[in-house]
């Protein structure tokens, strides 16, 4: 069974995955945020806080991330060892050449000549798909019974909790998170909110503020990490936080930022509101304590996520973990006492850590 485990191709993990599409090197950011949304992936824009309309209007290569290695090209004929290692040294996606029928490159390729900005990737008559670390965890979940014991052991006896993780307090400034922010974008985690206690409340995930529009950088420039929190709920920002980020845009003089805010559909009318910091709600309003943290329960899908943590506890086992993150789309869970008291994170990283070492005693 083992020896069948370690004779997997890159190509066994890719089976299913649609094509990779492109953008031109003409492509502006607004163009980069409409096919994202169209395909549901996940981003986040490093945006001109000041004047998103500009931000817009950039070039899409403003958002290319300047830490290298992040994406990396493997042959289908690779093992899963290869990708696994490859994944270890940094890598969040393995781009792989993927077989299509002559017709279906055919049908893309006049796509791609109608398409001014977005199109199927088809280089000298070859098409790719991309593999994540998801892919990879979750076929290693489909074999789990070949791993012996491990995946019942806890994720605190195998020692990967790690206590180096992003955070903010609740009433920090959101601003000054966009630096944590776009670290937990390169290491596909988020960043966990917490109250001055060190208890968990919630968390800023780049994958959720990816479901936003563009006025979340008005929200974000305006609100405390708290409020944010509030404001990027998957039921759309709550009207009272809507009038605060108003206010707010209209007292720093902010008037570019403004205009478009009230061009949004959240807008409302500056009169029914106040930017009374005494009318926002404290901690324990926005986020009573049986919603600071799921356990189970959540949407699958990262376009419905809300901003509360998904956790788990230092004697949960591996595969239960796992099997928490693939169903909520994450690529971490956060690791909590029972007062709610943050211990550290587990990632999909330091999962395969463990299966390395153990697919290496195989050999």
């Amino acid at each position: 069974m083992a020896v069948r485990l370690l004779a997997y191709e890159v190509a066994d993990l890719c089976l299913g995955k649609p094509p990779l599409r492109s953008l031109s090197s003409s492509a502006t950011v607004a163009d980069a945020i409409a096919a994202l949304k169209a395909s549901g992936e996940d981003c986040i824009s490093r945006e001109n806080l000041s004047a998103p309309g500009l931000a817009l209007k950039s070039p899409v290569s403003v958002l290319l991330p300047s830490v290298k290695g992040l994406v990396r090209h493997i042959e289908p004929s690779s093992s899963l060892l290869e990708a696994i290692d490859l994944t270890l040294q940094g890598a969040q996606n393995l781009v792989v050449p993927i077989k299509s029928s002559t017709t279906s490159i055919s049908k893309r390729r006049q796509l791609q000549k109608s398409s001014a900005s977005i199109s199927p990737t088809i280089h000298n008559g070859q098409e790719f798909c991309w593999l994540t670390q998801e892919d990879i965890i979750r076929f290693l979940l489909s074999s789990i019974s070949l791993f012996s014991s491990i995946p019942m052991l806890s994720v605190d006896t195998l020692g990967i909790i790690s206590n180096d993780f992003l955070s903010v307090e609740y009433y920090r400034p959101a601003s000054s998170a966009i630096g944590a922010i776009a670290r937990s974008l390169v290491d596909q985690t988020s960043v966990a909110v917490v109250d001055n206690e060190g208890t968990l409340i919630g968390e800023i995930s780049p994958f959720t503020l990816a479901c936003c529009d563009e006025t979340a950088a008005a929200a974000i420039t305006t609100l405390s990490a708290g409020d944010l929190m509030a404001y990027i709920d998957c039921c759309g920002p709550p009207e009272e936080l809507v009038g605060v980020v108003e206010a707010r845009l209209k007292e720093r003089n902010l008037d570019g930022m403004l205009k478009e805010f009230r061009n949004s559909p959240f807008s409302v009318d500056p009169s029914s509101t106040s930017s009374s910091d005494e009318e926002l709600p404290s901690p324990t309003t926005a986020l009573s304590r049986s919603r600071r943290y799921s356990r189970s329960s959540s949407q699958s899908a990262r376009m419905m996520r809300r901003a509360e943590a998904i956790v788990c506890h230092p004697g949960s086992s591996l595969v239960a973990v796992m099997i928490q993150a693939i169903t909520h789309r994450v690529n971490y869970i956060w690791v909590i006492e029972d007062d709610c008291s943050i211990v550290g994170i587990v990632t999909f990283a330091k999962m395969l850590e463990v299966f390395r070492k153990n697919l290496a005693s195989m050999i």
